[in-house]
């Protein structure tokens, strides 16, 4: 006997959309068998024909836990991405205190999160100038990928140069790690934002302007071109912009082993949001034109994408608009620079890709399928295959939905999402054949989520 049937779905996985039940049995993807399959199940839900898609993998996440814990954290922050859609997220190094840079601070976070989990979670290790000796012992402690800036970065963490980074990619292309790079060249943006503010364009134009698609182009093509030279595994975090993800796209015809994410908040919203409201919409690199954002979504029908990201980046209201520990915020460069979105990403890419017209199949691949192969958890997790984990989402493509503050678990409900609406939206979240959320509310079990680790 199974311990759940999920009879009467469309099943969406990298291969296509079959009309089938889904078995799962100790957590895994048991059995695909035809839609009116009669055999016994402990439990069975009838998805009376919606899309059942394998569960979301969040490849960019700041849930600041420990240190900032008033920012965000684990409870609130795995609770809003499994309501939303994310069964698996990959948590940032940074923003973190201290910041996971050691083979021992791995092991403090685990044991510190762990209890407080709701969805699966696995940990970008740090990359920053002073712990390279340190990088092998974490990829033994399991981290899938390592992340460090090519630009500006806050002050508790710190940029490489582009002499580093080859440096560092040298040690990680050793043991078959990948490097992540947010991609903005620091000379470039440090002197653009100079220029900014000895005009005095210290308003939203300025801040869009200090941090140019260029500066973004000339960081990525530096770290592509290493990669290229050195063979190492490398990945572009929140690419904003279709002319970047051309270019990386061309890399890997070439054989280039370098992939990308996008972020939800790029592929739903544009430079005018930024421009009429402000501080909710500050990110970087920044939203931009509502043709870029267009464009953009071609890459996800095409399925190149390997992540529809949230960079849930949140903080509280006085950083946004008041003062940043205690210094008082004079202009826009000076505010808290992230959006909070892991618990809204999937439902509006969802909505946005109907509008459209993405097949649910490259919806799949960019979501689920390739974030897994580019991290190294693929045959775990990222789509709906016998031994698969059984994270399910159950999705109805006709469900309305609209975001408000009270509906979201983040400690902070404060999102650049309140008020969208939408329609398409995951009903059902299913974490290793355990309901754990059901129509945008929280059923599941604080500590279910469990550690991933890259699979060697």
């Amino acid at each position: 006997m199974y311990d759940l049937l999920i009879k009467n779905g469309r099943i969406v996985s990298a291969d296509g959309v079959q009309e089938a039940s889904l078995a799962v049995k100790n957590g895994k993807i048991a059995a695909i068998l035809c839609k009116c399959a009669d055999v016994e199940a402990a439990e069975v839900i009838d998805a009376n024909g919606k899309y059942l898609m394998p569960g979301a993998i969040d490849t960019h996440a700041h849930l600041n836990d420990p240190g900032f814990e008033w920012r965000e954290d684990y409870e609130h922050g795995t609770a809003g991405a499994i309501v939303g859609g994310y069964t698996t997220i990959i948590d940032m190094p940074l923003q973190n205190e201290p910041a996971m840079t050691t083979g021992e601070l791995f092991d403090i976070k685990e044991a510190k999160v762990s209890p407080n989990a709701y969805c699966d979670y696995s940990f970008w290790g740090g990359l920053i100038p002073t712990n390279f000796d340190h990088l092998a012992e974490l990829d033994e402690k399991g981290v899938v990928a390592f992340k460090s800036f090519i630009g500006p970065v806050s002050p508790d963490y710190a940029s490489l140069s582009y002499g580093q980074a080859y440096e560092a990619m040298e040690i990680i292309k050793s043991f078959g790690g990948r490097a992540g790079f947010h991609c903005e060249d620091y000379s470039m943006i440090k002197e653009r934002e100079k220029h900014m503010k000895d005009a005095g364009r210290l308003n939203w134009r300025g801040f869009l302007d200090s941090r140019t698609v260029a500066a973004e182009k000339i960081a990525t093509l530096a770290i592509v071109e290493i990669a290229r030279e050195l063979e190492c595994k490398a990945h572009i975090c929140h690419v904003s912009h279709p002319d970047i993800a051309k270019m990386i796209v061309e890399a890997q015809k070439d054989g280039v082993d370098v992939t990308f994410e996008t972020c939800s908040h790029y592929l739903c919203f544009n430079e005018d949001d930024t421009l009429n409201k402000g501080e909710l919409f500050k990110c970087a690199p920044p939203l931009r034109p509502e043709n870029d954002r267009v464009r953009y979504w071609d890459y996800v029908k095409g399925g190149y994408i390997a992540g529809l990201a949230s960079d849930h980046s949140p903080c509280s209201y006085d950083e946004k608009f008041n003062e940043i520990l205690g210094t008082k915020i004079t202009n826009c460069f000076e505010a808290w620079g992230g959006i909070s979105g892991i618990q809204n990403s999937v439902p509006a890419i969802i909505s946005e890709a109907i509008k459209q017209g993405v097949c649910p199949t490259a919806l799949v691949k960019c979501m689920s399928v390739n974030p897994a192969k580019a991290f190294g958890i693929y045959g775990k997790k990222g789509d709906l295959k016998v031994g698969f984990d059984a994270d399910i989402l159950i999705v109805d493509p006709e469900r309305e939905w609209e975001v408000t503050e009270e509906s979201l678990y983040y400690v902070n409900k404060l999102s650049a999402f309140v008020g969208l609406k939408g329609k398409g939206m995951p009903v059902t979240t299913i974490l290793r054949g355990k309901v754990m959320a059901q129509d945008g509310k929280l059923v599941g079990e604080k500590g279910y989520g469990e550690l991933v680790k890259r699979i060697k």
